[in-house]
Parts: C-alpha cells; structure tokens; sequence
C-alpha cells in the first residue's frame, strides 16, 4: 500500500535509524539506580528484583538540522519463538517536532546483548533491500512519518541468542543502558494489530488532539523461517591490562600476552627467576580453562634490530617459555612454539612514546581457546585472565551523576557505573557550554603513551577504568563481519543547552570491587566512581 504524506504533518525520520539514532538526556532524575545480581557474599535478600514489560525511559532523540526532541521509549514485548526475537515497543514525542527532521545514525546502533556470554544481536536486515525487518511505512523505504503527541508501535525482529537467557540488555534510541528486559518464550509471536494509518493518515493535519487514534500501527514485515542470520550476530572482544600481563578475549579464543621486559633480560631468551613464577601463574589459568588443550606460544620483538635477529629471538624466547610451561602444566596439553619478530606490533612505533610502544610490543603470547568465555577465573591464575560474572542487571529508571568536569566549551556528567553479566556500563552525558554548535573531537584525548592502538578509537574509546595496583580495562570492542569496532558511542556535534548521553562498556572486574576510577581522556581521571 501507499499512502500520501502531507508535508505540512510530520518530519521524516529513516526507520533503520529511528530506534538507532545519538542519545541526549537533559538531567536525569532521582532514582537508586540499582543494577546486577549481589556479589556472591551479599544477603539474597538484598538483591534488586526484575521487573515485567512494560517498561519506560526517556532520552532525547538528534534531528539533524537541530531539532532535537524529547522521546518516550516504552519496551512493551521481547519475545523468543526459538528461532528469532521480535522487539516491540511505543515511541512517543514529548516535544513539538520541525517539518523536515531526519534522524542520522551518530552512534552505536539499536542492539541487544546477552550480558552473561556477551553475545551481541543486531536487527535483522532483508537480505534483498539491506533495509531492517520489521514495521514499515512505504514498503521497500527506511523513511517514516513522526507524529507528536501519539504512541507509535514498532517492531525489530533480531536473531534468537545461542543459550535461553532470561533478561538481555538493549542499547540505542538515546537511552544509553537499559538493563534487564525479561525475555518471554513463545510458540508464536503476538500478531501485530491490523495497521490503520492509511484509513486516516492524509486527513491528519485537519484532527484536533481529541481526534486522533490513541496509538499508531504501521505494517510489517516478519522474517521467514531459516534464514541465515549468522551475520547479525556479534561477538565482544575484552582487553585488560596488568603490569604483568594483558589479556585479549574474543569470542571463545584468548591471547595472554606476558610482558618480555619482565621475562627476560635484554636481548636474552633465558627466562629470568621472576619469569618462572608468572609462568606458574600462566599454566595455573591454562589449567583452569582447558578447552582444547592446544596451546600456541608466540614470541614478538620490537622493531629494533634486523628482521633475520628479531625472528631467531622471538623464537627462542617462545621456546624457552614452552618448555617452562611444559614442565608446570603436564599431560593433556599441546603446545606449540613460533616467532614472529616484529611482525606484529600491538603499539606504533617511532613517536614521542616510542619507548613506550616498543616496551608494550616486546611480548610473549599464549593463545588457546576456551570452553566458556563467560566462565569466571578462580584464584592464583593471572589477574588479566580472570573473567568475572554476575547475573544481569535490573531495569533501572534514572541514575544521577556522580562527579563533572569541563574541557574548553564541552562539559561531562559521569553517571554511576552498573555492573551488568560480564560488563560494566558507564554512561556519560556530553554537554554544550556554548551558544553554537560544537564538534567533540575527544578520541585522540584519550590517548596513552605505548597504548594498544586497536582501543583507544572513538569518542570514547580512550576511556579506561583503572584499579589499584595497575590494572587498566579498556573499552570492549564488537567482532563483526568486517574486523572490529568499539562497543563505545561517538558523538560528533554537541548542540547548545542539551545533553548528549553517550555509552562505553568495559570488562568487568572482581565482585569484591564496588568503585573504580575513570580515565576519561581530556577530562582527566574521576576517582571512585561507583558501581551499582
């Protein structure tokens, strides 16, 4: 069907982004903010409890152009039919809206995520148009109609996840981290209420408010049965940093990589006396997460030297440290030696961290894969290793921040962080001083001497949680189909007197920890932020 749209009547939005599009939250109300099952010494009594659909936020939607508005999201239904979900839920407009706003795609886009394993599900697309299953206005066209003051339905079909997770995550629609939507487990999916748009929709600007419908309907377009949706599914790669060690987890395949300055002497391959006991260490983590059993040991040099003697020595290096680790693990492993020189460098050499980098490339790895990479670590194992998981968190309302700082004209709010699965959330809100529109270009900010180059993109892909002692968690990273990208959102352009929520998502540390400090680029450092 076809339908005439007045001008005069709505401003157009492109579907594909309308639940998609830069979170902006003016001054989030009062609430306790509570999130995450109790760490496992609180009382069962004090844990928060979940709550049914349906559940309500706000957030302010960016119109390109500057029509920034105010909108009601209401999560009405998250149902599992054993081979897909079908998300549904009411946008309304709290705010007058300027004919002729388009949404645009300024941040992460509409997700939802299994906490627990970390698995990320993206909104199915039809495999001929690219254009998001699900409701439509003009069938074979992401643009739709707005309309103030009236709740509009629309439904997002997305891949079921891979185990039968209770609660999942969604990020999106400015609303930052919405925690906690109970998953309902169905034979069918609830059929869509008959859509009545096009019995009235050219007559709309003539309807006082007493005229129009209650809610708006538009058709949809449900997947069929079978279909490869392989590519909506993402997985998330965590990286964490010690003194002593790094960890990369991606999917089910970890690298522990060792820092070589603390293995072994300069241009040496015998490991030092300290090297044996964080190798102990290591064989300690291999053993608690076996999985396969095959172990490959990689050693890296940095870019010094000629590429014949960086070979021989990361070798060497890589098999000194195997035949140590041998010895700790014992039967039921399979290790295998290899050198890659300087090969593959972590950090970028030959700027004014220089030293820096080459410290952080000098490295022996250990990549094997795991049976669970949601599994938690136990003790004596390498602190970069652990992995620690609580139940996901509860649907909270509001949050209010904690701490705020200005850099030039940008000002930030730090909301508490809340401890969801796997994960912490931190949101941010990015605010406008002036009077005119602002880039914030705050990713080289965040910037660190010898960082890892691959997390520290984004608006907030510098950001990093520290603890004491020297562990450093940086901002996870999304495995798609075409490499990675950071599970960090990117704001561009700050409009006056607004702001602009924005969401980082860090791998979580221990439950015993209930503060962190944050390391927010330009802004400097906030101690003891707290986790909810």
């Amino acid at each position: 069907m076809t339908a005439r749209v007045p001008a005069t009547t709505c401003a157009a939005l492109a579907l594909s982004l309308l639940l998609t599009s830069c979170g902006i939250v003016p001054g989030l109300g009062a609430g306790d903010g509570d999130a995450g099952d109790p760490a496992p010494s609180a009382s069962p009594e004090a844990a928060p409890a979940h709550r049914d659909l349906p559940l309500t936020r706000q957030g302010r939607m960016f119109l390109e152009g500057g029509s920034d508005v105010m909108l009601e999201v209401t999560f009405r239904r998250l149902q599992h039919n054993g081979e897909y979900l079908m998300l549904e839920v009411d946008h309304d407009f709290l705010e007058p809206l300027r004919t002729g706003g388009t949404a645009t795609d300024r941040t992460a886009p509409l997700r939802l995520l299994d906490p627990v394993t970390g698995e990320v599900l993206s909104a199915i697309k039809d495999p001929g148009t690219d254009l998001s299953l699900g409701t439509y206005f003009n069938e074979g066209s992401d643009i739709t109609p707005v309309h103030e003051g009236v709740p509009t339905t629309f439904r997002r079909y997305f891949p079921a996840p891979s185990r039968d997770a209770e609660h999942l995550t969604f990020t999106g629609s400015g609303l930052g981290h919405v925690p906690g939507l109970p998953v309902e487990y169905v034979d069918e999916f609830t059929p869509s209420p008959e859509p009545d748009i096009h019995d009235y929709f050219n007559e709309y600007a003539e309807r006082t408010a007493e005229e129009l419908p209650e809610e708006l309907h538009y058709p949809e377009k449900v997947p069929e049965p079978g279909m490869d949706v392989s590519r909506f599914r993402q997985g998330i790669e965590s990286f964490v940093d010690t003194p002593e060690s790094s960890t990369t987890r991606s999917g089910d395949t970890e690298t522990i990589s060792l820092h070589a300055d603390r293995m072994f002497d300069v241009d040496a391959a015998e490991p030092t006396a300290e090297a044996a006991e964080t190798i102990r260490r290591t064989a300690l983590t291999l053993r608690e997460n076996p999985g396969s059993g095959e172990v490959t040991v990689v050693g890296h040099t940095d870019g010094s030297g000629s590429q014949a003697h960086n070979d021989e020595l990361s070798l060497r290096r890589a098999e000194a440290v195997r035949d140590l680790l041998a010895e700790e693990l014992g039967e039921g492993f399979t290790l295998t030696a290899r050198g890659r020189g300087s090969r593959d460098p972590v950090a970028e050499e030959g700027g004014a961290d220089d030293e820096q980098a080459r410290a952080r490339n000098r490295r022996v790895e250990f990549v094997f894969t795991v049976p669970d990479a949601a599994a938690a670590g136990g003790d004596g194992g390498l602190e970069s290793a652990a992995r620690h998981v609580a139940g996901p968190a509860v649907f909270f309302e509001d949050l209010e921040p904690v701490a705020a700082a200005e850099h030039g004209d940008v000002e930030l709010n730090v909301y508490p962080l809340v401890r969801d699965g796997a994960y912490l959330f931190q949101m941010v809100g990015l605010g406008n001083s002036t009077l005119a529109d602002l880039e914030a270009d705050l990713g080289a900010a965040g910037e660190e001497a010898g960082g890892p180059d691959r997390v520290t993109e984004g608006t907030l892909g510098g950001f990093r949680l520290l603890e004491p002692g020297g562990t450093t968690r940086y901002v996870v990273r999304l495995v798609t189909e075409d490499g990675y990208e950071d599970f960090a959102d990117e704001v561009l352009t700050l409009s006056p007197g607004d702001e602009y929520l924005a969401l980082a998502v860090f791998p979580a540390p221990g439950p015993e920890v209930e503060s962190m400090t944050l390391h927010a680029g330009a802004f400097g450092e906030f101690p003891d932020v707290p986790i909810r």
